[in-house]
């Protein structure tokens, strides 16, 4: 049974995101055993989770961790669990569809792609909200206060349950991530 990472980019980000590189170069050193991917998500909300599912339908017989970041952390929630699999959460998004509900149209600075938030991209984002009812065993939410981008407070309260390190000041991109990669690795293996 091989061992899997999936790896959940933000919004308008991408594979090359520092944390995925970060977390990339430290398994190919350290753990070259377990198989990282981190797929380019499409724009659409839809999309992006049959993306998901792909990759779980792909490894179904191996063991799967999750690691989501903002939009990503959204994503992996419900992928936690509807598969009960581990997963790390980086400033993790609670509500997105708030953040995004007057949005129009957008292009994505990675793909170029050319799409549109309106009420069908709400619909597909709040129809993956999920209560979460993962526990300190399962998950594990690393949080900044001085996110620039979402309030911290939601996600200290949506998964009080968890496992959760909230630091004074930092940022929306988690500054000094590289500090938790072998105590993540740990956790999610």
């Amino acid at each position: 049974m091989a061992k899997i990472l999936l790896a959940l980019h933000g919004f308008h980000s991408s594979p090359a995101s520092l944390k995925v590189v970060q977390m990339s170069s430290y398994l190919a050193t350290y753990h070259p055993e377990i198989i990282f991917i981190c797929p380019q998500l499409p724009c659409l909300p839809a999309d992006m989770w049959r993306v998901i599912e792909s990759v779980f339908e792909q490894y179904k017989d191996d063991q799967i961790a999750l690691m989501g970041s903002s939009l990503g952390g959204y994503l992996a929630t419900k992928a936690a669990q509807k598969y009960q699999v581990k997963v790390l959460l980086i400033n993790p998004a609670v509500f997105p569809y708030h953040l995004l509900s007057h949005a129009g149209p957008q292009k994505h600075p990675h793909t170029s792609e050319n799409y549109l938030i309106d009420a069908t991209y709400l619909t597909q984002l709040k129809a993956l909200q999920v209560p979460f009812k993962g526990t300190s065993e399962q998950c594990w939410v690393l949080l900044q206060e001085e996110d620039q981008v979402l309030d911290y407070r939601e996600a200290l309260e949506k998964y009080k349950q968890c496992k959760i390190s909230c630091e004074q000041g930092g940022d929306h991109g988690f500054i000094g991530f590289e500090r938790y990669l072998p105590q993540i690795i740990k956790f999610l293996f």
